[in-house]
């Protein structure tokens, strides 16, 4: 399979003790006459187990777990036609010509003539992924704004704009700024930022604007492999923040504490000192 190498786990083979003429793979229980059979495990990893993968899922992208139970990506033909001639003083009308068509959703067979579908339906498979990247890499600045501002502050994240309301602060320093000013230059930077990248035809560049972000260096330019490992582990890592601020906000409708909150109330009843620990961090309420 094109840029993911499958791992087949082997279970444990018969040993010796096997029975006599059995089937390779089998060997005795410890009852009398009994077998147990063992089998290779060679079907890749599912987001459910026993699940069929979708055709247009078929692991050559990172992290792709065979998750489409809608339908959502699957792949279209679209078809984009001139407007038929509707000229009354004419002999005849000509029905419209084919202007352009979409073919296929592996970011390769691209557009063919001047053609004016959808955006979001057009690239199908790749826009989910787009959005499934930066929604992830949101959320992971999110839930490391949250823990490293409530531990920092001692003020919890659905207060935080409660508090900027008194002054802007950050890192308890006041900026000479207020919020209506923060707001427009937010909106500026960030809105400039997403229209250049949006206006970006090709996916990949979509994804990744201005190139890997890899100011370590920690991916050299020719080991496919590893970037294919960095580009499953970031994904990884953005659907566990995903869930992870799904649980943040939950736990503040809930209760009305922030994260750190939440986990100081949850861990008093099994870890005591780790409460005590995490309390120290939380504002008095």
């Amino acid at each position: 399979m094109k840029g993911l190498q499958m791992r087949s786990t082997l279970r444990p083979e018969a040993k010796a003790g096997s029975r006599p003429g059995g089937k390779p793979g089998s060997r005795t229980s410890g009852s009398p006459g009994g077998s147990r059979s063992y089998q290779k495990f060679q079907k890749d990893a599912r987001w459910l187990p026993n699940t069929p993968r979708p055709e247009w899922l078929d692991g050559t992208l990172p992290g792709d777990r065979g998750f489409d139970p809608l339908g959502l990506a699957k792949p279209a033909e679209y078809l984009q036609y001139s407007p038929d001639a509707q000229d009354t003083n004419s002999s005849q009308n000509f029905p419209g010509k084919l202007e352009g068509q979409w073919r296929g959703d592996d970011g390769q067979s691209g557009l063919v003539g001047s053609t004016l579908v959808p955006y979001a339906d057009a690239f199908g498979l790749q826009r989910f992924r787009e959005n499934e990247l930066i929604h992830g890499r949101w959320a992971m600045l999110a839930c490391l704004g949250v823990l490293i501002g409530e531990g920092a502050s001692g003020v919890s994240w659905v207060d935080a704009g409660k508090v900027e309301l008194d002054g802007t602060r950050y890192l308890g320093f006041r900026l000479p700024f207020t919020i209506t000013q923060l707001v427009w230059i937010e909106a500026i930077l960030v809105g400039g930022a997403e229209i250049y990248r949006n206006a970006e035809l090709d996916p990949a560049k979509r994804v990744y604007p201005g190139g890997y972000f890899d100011p370590l260096n920690l991916v050299d330019g020719q080991d496919e492999a590893r970037q294919f490992r960095l580009k499953e582990a970031e994904l990884k890592h953005g659907r566990l923040a995903m869930v992870a601020f799904a649980g943040f906000a939950a736990q503040a409708a809930a209760t009305g504490q922030g994260a750190l909150g939440s986990l100081a109330k949850s861990a008093s009843n099994f870890a005591p000192e780790l409460a005590q620990d995490i309390e120290k961090l939380v504002p008095e309420s």
